[in-house]
């Protein structure tokens, strides 16, 4: 854990070590694209036969499996299932309210002038939920649930298969929650495909995999690269790099280094690779932080390796110096435990999500409060927001005219640059019409 001073802070960041583009998973990964390109199936069974716990005969998984394994869990553990259909419900609720933002409209720009956009959803997405040790089930309900509430008339999910050529029983249950409150019984199928070669099915197709136009959800460093790859053939959500969290912090906070400890142990658990940073006043924190965390990682190691390689707690000289910080690193999940948040967050400008005050956990953001908890990370806050339903509408615009002034100047107007341009034959379309 390192502990630096604000006025430190620009040198630090300009060297702190950032992984380059791994140019033997690139390599990896655009065979696998150009393979699953010429022989489709073959080429995804080859690779799942390689790398995953088995290699099904048939990708596409029958909605029975998916209704039986959530009864199993109803029946073998009724915590976790409410706890799902609770956090299903509350993601649903947020996404319909994110849905009402968008919306067509058409208005008069001028006399013959009728401009105008229509909100469509994509017709086929796909989300890719990593198995693993730690199968990400929450994603389910954070990936799917959006698609279903933009009105994508097909929703594919597509988890690695496990030794009974399945996806994870518990990735299965929660698919059947999230197409249950979404009310979406037609939308929904399950295919059993992992890793690099599913991102390329899907993008691309093949004989018994449809082809979409866009692709949502985690996973490993082959999927991300497979994403950028193969973006511009098929949308994606955005690239997903490693996790990280910044918490601000003025001391104001009972009990804030035991808050903080907690919180950052809780993002490095992820893998070594997830950040942990926060912003405190002063050096005597910094080291009540530094002496919590010490003593949680006791109880959990996990998070040993990603807070000795990266874990970093910042000691800035006063809110302004904090707030230039903060929108520097642009983190994933930005925590603010101050005693005068709402003053602070118009100046807050790059985050994935915020969370305002002490009670405001990431982890609620992570499972249970109803935002997305895919969110962009290594800075691409400055430029993108996290997944949401807007990743699964076109913004579309539309132009009608009639005869009257404003239409005859925009015509004219088009003609003079378009044979400014150069283009004669753009200016003879619009001349033909102001004739």
């Amino acid at each position: 854990m390192k502990i630096i001073q604000g006025k430190d802070f620009d040198s630090y960041w300009k060297t702190e070590t950032r992984k380059a583009d791994d140019l033997k998973t690139e390599k990896i990964v655009r065979k696998i694209i150009e393979d699953v390109r010429a022989r489709g199936d073959a080429a995804v069974r080859k690779y799942a036969s390689k790398w995953d716990k088995s290699s099904p005969v048939q990708f596409e998984v029958p909605l029975s499996e998916a209704k039986k394994a959530l009864e199993q869990l109803r029946s073998n553990d009724k915590a976790l299932a409410e706890a799902l259909e609770l956090a299903a419900q509350h993601i649903k609720i947020f996404c319909e309210k994110q849905r009402e933002q968008f919306s067509d409209f058409n208005f008069e720009m001028d006399k013959g002038l009728f401009t105008g956009q229509r909100i469509i959803p994509v017709q086929k997405a796909a989300v890719y939920i990593p198995g693993g040790r730690f199968p990400l089930f929450s994603s389910v309900l954070m990936c799917m649930i959006p698609a279903f509430c933009a009105g994508v008339e097909e929703v594919m999910l597509s988890s690695p298969p496990a030794k009974d050529g399945l996806p994870d029983k518990k990735i299965l249950a929660a698919s059947m929650i999230a197409n249950s409150v979404c009310a979406a019984d037609n939308k929904l199928r399950i295919f059993s495909i992992g890793g690099a070669q599913a991102v390329a099915a899907f993008a691309l197709g093949t004989q018994t995999v449809p082809r979409v136009d866009v692709i949502a959800g985690p996973g490993s460093k082959f999927v991300a690269v497979a994403k950028r790859i193969l973006f511009g053939e098929v949308g994606i959500d955005f690239i997903a790099g490693p996790t990280d969290v910044l918490i601000i912090n003025d001391g104001s906070v009972s009990n804030a280094a035991q808050l903080i400890a907690a919180d950052m142990i809780g993002q490095a658990e992820h893998d070594a690779d997830a950040r942990s940073r926060a912003l405190v006043p002063n050096t005597e924190l910094a080291n009540q932080i530094v002496s919590a965390i010490d003593s949680r990682l006791k109880e959990k190691p996990a998070a040993k390796a990603s807070l000795d390689a990266g874990g970093l707690i910042i000691v800035y000289q006063n809110k302004e110096e904090a707030i230039r910080i903060a929108n520097i690193i642009a983190p994933e999940h930005l925590e603010l435990q101050t005693s005068d948040d709402d003053s602070l967050i118009p100046l807050l400008k790059n985050y994935g999500s915020l969370f305002i005050g002490s009670l405001s956990a990431e982890v609620l953001g992570d499972y249970s409060a109803g935002i997305n908890h895919t969110l962009p990370t290594s800075a691409s806050a400055r430029f993108t927001g996290g997944l949401g339903v807007r990743h699964f509408l076109k913004t579309v615009t539309t132009l009608r005219c009639c005869q009257g002034e404003g239409y005859e100047k925009a015509l004219k107007a088009a003609e003079i640059l378009a044979r400014a341009e150069g283009l004669e034959g753009h200016a003879q379309s619009a001349a033909i019409r102001n004739s």
